[in-house]
């Protein structure tokens, strides 16, 4: 299944915790129900997003990895 976003967040070259306050930053900019890409050059970003949207609630629709890039869905719940 395709996942369309509705917006795009590229956190490429970006060390912890920059790619979790940007995502906090673009998440909180959507409306309920949308579906944020965000992609990161970081591996520690893969147990980061699972924590964050654990912590806030958010559902992280789904992840991959495509080369160096690990690519984040991550739904606005609230």
């Amino acid at each position: 299944m395709a996942i369309t976003p509705d917006d795009v967040l590229d956190c490429s070259g970006l060390a912890c915790p920059m790619p979790i306050l940007k995502t906090k930053k673009a998440v909180d900019a959507l409306q309920i129900g949308q579906v944020l890409k965000m992609i990161a050059t970081d591996p520690g970003s893969t147990s980061d997003m699972k924590a964050w949207t654990e912590k806030t609630g958010h559902e992280l629709v789904a992840s991959e990895i495509e080369g160096d890039k690990f690519i984040f869905f991550i739904k606005k719940t609230k």
